[in-house]
């Protein structure tokens, strides 16, 4: 159950009440990254490390009247899209704005700001209410000395992966973010298909 929200990451709360697909997309890591990370969110008392896999969001939730017309346009994206390196290093924080502590993305930064623009066009269009800046949240929603901690814990961390495909995930009727297609760059092929994928 990824969070789909740069800046302020509800951490895959979505808005309440919606009448239309709810869409996300995102950047998954290795096996072995998501369990480093997933160990390390634990240990800073993030009740979320257990249900968030690490990601790099690229689509934060976005509403859309035509999920057809949604999975379409990401699938082009996708198609046109090639792997590349993702490089970790260092952490950052969305404080005081949002309690969030997260690595940087260095290797790649450029790669996600453009696969999001292209994504964010067309039926996923919206406005924002922050700018979107590429990173990978290792602490979250947590007392500010888990957070200080997290910051400090992980400031010399360091990784480097190749992503060669983006997952697209719709919002369901009762409350979970389910994967509907894992995509590969350069093809659009989708590797994991849900029920409900166009």
């Amino acid at each position: 159950m990824p969070d789909f929200e740069e800046g302020t990451e509800p951490d895959g709360v979505a808005p309440a009440g919606p009448t239309s697909p709810l869409v996300g997309v995102i950047l998954g890591f290795p096996d072995r990254v998501t369990a480093e990370l997933r160990a390390w969110r634990a240990s800073f008392g993030d009740p979320m490390a257990e249900l968030i896999p690490a990601h790099i969001t690229l689509v934060t939730t976005t509403e859309t009247d035509d999920w057809d017309a949604a999975v379409r346009h990401v699938r082009s994206v996708a198609r046109r899209a090639r792997p590349f390196t993702v490089g970790l290093k260092g952490t950052g924080s969305f404080r005081p704005v949002s309690p969030v502590v997260y690595l940087n993305v260095l290797d790649g930064f450029d790669q996600c700001v453009r696969l999001h623009e292209e994504l964010q066009q067309g039926p996923l269009q919206r406005d924002l209410p922050f700018p979107y800046h590429p990173h990978v949240t290792v602490a979250h929603d947590v007392p500010a000395e888990r957070l200080d901690e997290a910051e400090a814990a992980l400031e010399s961390y360091s990784e480097s992966f190749t992503v060669a495909s983006m997952g697209l995930y719709e919002h369901d009727a009762d409350g979970f973010w389910q994967l509907r297609e894992e995509l590969d760059f350069g093809t659009g092929a989708a590797k994991t298909q849900g029920p409900d994928a166009g």
